[in-house]
């Protein structure tokens, strides 16, 4: 018996589990970089550079598994890519936990980039699959408020455990290894997406023998309009809005100690402070995003994320203008960024090209970002206010293209899900016939 006809349907229960992946992901960043920058940088002797190489290989490690775990998602299902891509995510925290030396470090930050970066555009598709008829961008956006989970329980960690060094870190990545296993088990109890199994078995009649070939041939559709436009859009808005989201939050602990000359508990703290107005500002957020005035409350989270960046872009780097960012950034993002972009990758892509769609752009995105990350520290030390005016510009350029191009592409259709116990084309036994395909689904 397949995992689907054993699986209880429950959307809140897949939403939760699945959307993990977010809190898993926000987690792994946070973590590396506090324990990284800060508890691990004095005992190992890591330096701007080594830091900045090893946050730097974690994100483009994330590009390369969203890349290839996108595409194996929409190509073998949902279930197996993020089962096993959490395995690999447990492994690679592990040797981040029993870390004593720099070898250790790149293997594990790999690790877990790899598997995050699979996990995440599945997880989300899955998400979005499962939920009920108007209700996918709320569970879509509730998994970003598990993403702000996972950084308020590391920052309490850090700011509360009154532990240093090593220890200190070794306590945050066990953290990471307890939550990573639980969430696998409890998995191991979803089935697969009815959506993505409908779409499966309406393939199925236009495929040969080499079905195989022809499935994987469908990347090119992605390069076709209408997905195409979808595909540059959401990439470019996902690209110019997370430079400064992955700057404040793999680097804020150092741009905090090295150009204000706070303390990393003090910093902790601080954004501790404004994570409950943001985690409010979501809920509240969740009750309007599948409705018209969805685009009003973006353009407000889009102003204050540029008014954010703006302050230390014209005033200089200081502890005022640090906190400034925390906070008015922290409320935009409820609104606008990751939220907003993870619900049109779930409206603007058809299902079988879905998860590869989100994987392509989480991969341009995280390239990108870990390119940048490579130069962080020695670019905010010797030229501080050019990089702040650099975010500045790019946050408003991502405020431009989600207001300007992205309502104005079409969305898509969503086919019928198929009943559980329903053979999918590629998992049935040897033999077994396929039934009909329903009325209509979006490949």
């Amino acid at each position: 018996m397949s995992g689907t006809e054993n699986a209880v349907r429950s959307p809140w229960r897949t939403a939760t589990l699945a959307g993990m992946a977010s809190y898993l992901d926000a987690a792994a960043l946070v973590t590396s970089g506090i324990a990284l920058g800060g508890y691990y940088a004095g005992p190992l002797q890591l330096g701007a550079g080594a830091i900045g190489s090893l946050l730097g290989l974690q994100t483009l490690a994330f590009a390369v598994g969203a890349l290839f775990g996108g595409r194996l998602g929409d190509r073998f299902g949902r279930r197996k890519v993020f089962t096993l891509s959490l395995v690999l995510y447990a492994a690679g925290v592990l040797l981040l936990l029993m870390a004593v030396g720099p070898g250790l470090l790149y293997a594990g930050v790999l690790a877990t980039g790899l598997a995050i970066g699979a996990d995440l555009p599945v997880s989300l598709a899955l998400v979005s699959e499962e939920a009920p008829a108007g209700k996918q961008g709320t569970m879509v956006v509730f998994s970003g408020m598990l993403w702000l989970a996972g950084i308020v329980v590391v920052l309490m960690l850090s700011s509360f455990m009154g532990v240093q060094g090593m220890p200190g870190g070794r306590i945050l990545f066990a953290h990471l290894l307890v939550v990573a296993v639980v969430v696998l088990l409890l998995r191991l109890g979803i089935g697969e997406s009815a959506e993505w199994a409908a779409a499966r078995r309406a393939a199925a009649p236009r495929t040969t023998a080499r079905s195989e070939n022809i499935e994987f041939g469908r990347i090119r559709d992605l390069f076709r309009a209408p997905a195409s436009s979808a595909l540059l859009a959401t990439g470019l808005y996902y690209a110019t809005w997370n430079l400064g989201a992955n700057t404040l939050g793999q680097f804020g602990t150092f741009l905090w100690t090295a150009l204000a000359g706070g303390e990393v508990a003090q910093f902790s703290r601080l954004t501790l402070v404004g994570l409950p107005v943001g985690f409010a500002a979501g809920l509240l957020f969740m009750r309007v995003v599948d409705k018209p005035s969805r685009h009003a409350w973006f353009a407000v989270g889009s102003g204050l994320i540029v008014l954010a960046w703006a302050l230390p872009a014209v005033l200089g780097p200081s502890r005022f203008t640090l906190v400034a960012v925390m906070f008015l950034s922290g409320l935009g993002n409820s609104f606008a960024g990751e939220a907003v972009y993870k619900v049109w990758s779930q409206e603007l892509f058809p299902t079988l090209l879905r998860a590869t769609a989100q994987g392509v752009t989480m991969a341009f995105t995280r390239a990108v970002a870990g390119l940048a990350a490579l130069g962080t520290p020695a670019f905010a030390l010797g030229h501080t206010r050019l990089m702040l005016a650099v975010l500045f510009g790019l946050a408003l350029a991502a405020a431009v293209i989600g207001l300007v191009w992205i309502p104005r592409l079409p969305t898509t259709h969503r086919p019928e899900p198929a009943p559980l116990g329903t053979a999918v084309p590629g998992t049935e036994a040897p033999g077994t016939a396929t039934p009909g395909t329903p009325r209509k689904a979006a490949v």
